[in-house]
């Protein structure tokens, strides 16, 4: 061999492993970058063909508004607030009402769907009732719980909780249903009681499925407080939405469904965050744009 031939040299296989990571970490960078930008296009485009149209009479400005009459009339109630009250007294009442409907829907929902998971008699006993409450119309109990708890925020607490629950309790129990067997006998067999295998096995296993509900549940949860203002208030978005109705008001109305939306994506991106930060394990999604 010639002293001027080449030999190859074949990089190491960790650099090689690294150089694929950092290019997957770009192309993820990437893919964010445009979904995000595709978002915020759609966003635009839609905003300004309905500014257009309104502005243009194609559409009736008086019954469908548009966004430069919706952000002057949100920026009108957070620099003068509402003939309710202050709009930040609206939120908070509002967004009270759905927590404190969402943290008991949850609870509950999770509690009985873990426990007829695992006690098949429960589940034999109660399903029957649980489907037929299910299978109602649960927004038509929230006149019924304006009867029973007034006009205060705990009628639609109420509604909030109704609507909550089920969900979780459906994912709740599908969780300790589809619980691996063979977790739970190795437990058993090293000395574990219903107790632990509950507390231990069971509902970390569940967690994942309890989690994918509680995304769509607070949503619920305003919804709830929304209806259960609309129908009967003293405070709260629901009741500005039903003032503006009656005062004919397309602006307000579109107003509070935005201000309902903004609070909603604020708590699906906590949401998203402390389920990232629990499963850190899991890996990532790789169809996932958030």
């Amino acid at each position: 061999m010639s002293p001027e031939t080449a030999i190859p040299v074949k990089a190491p296989a960790g650099a090689d492993r690294t150089d694929r990571s950092r290019a997957r970490a770009r192309a993820a960078r990437r893919h964010k970058l445009l979904v995000h930008g595709a978002r915020v296009l759609l966003l635009v485009a839609l905003i300004g063909l309905w500014e257009g149209l309104a502005r243009a009479a194609v559409i009736d400005p008086f019954n469908f508004s548009m966004p430069s009459r919706i952000w002057n009339q949100i920026s009108q109630w957070a620099l003068n607030g509402t003939p309710q009250g202050s709009l930040w007294e609206q939120i908070w009442y509002t967004l009270y009402e759905a927590l404190l409907g969402w943290v008991i829907g949850v609870v509950g929902g999770v509690v009985l769907g873990i426990a007829l998971g695992r006690i098949r008699f429960l589940a034999d006993v109660l399903g029957p009732y649980i489907k037929v409450l299910n299978a109602l119309p649960r927004i038509v109990l929230a006149p019924i719980f304006l009867i029973w708890f007034g006009l205060g925020p705990a009628s639609k607490v109420a509604s909030a909780v109704v609507l909550v629950f089920f969900p979780v309790f459906f994912n709740a129990f599908q969780g300790a249903r589809e619980v691996d067997r063979n977790l739970v006998a190795n437990s058993r067999i090293l000395g574990a009681s219903n107790r632990q295998v509950t507390l231990q096995v069971v509902i970390p296993s569940a967690t994942s499925w309890i989690f994918t509900s509680l995304h769509v549940s607070f949503g619920f949860a305003l919804i709830g407080a929304i209806v259960g203002e609309y129908i009967g208030a003293t405070k709260g978005l629901g009741l500005l939405v039903s003032a503006s109705q009656g005062t004919f008001n397309a602006a307000g109305v579109y107003a509070a469904m935005v201000i309902l939306a903004v609070v909603a994506l604020l708590a699906e991106g906590l949401l998203a965050f402390l389920e990232r930060r629990l499963f850190r394990w899991k890996p990532a999604d790789a169809g996932d744009g958030r």
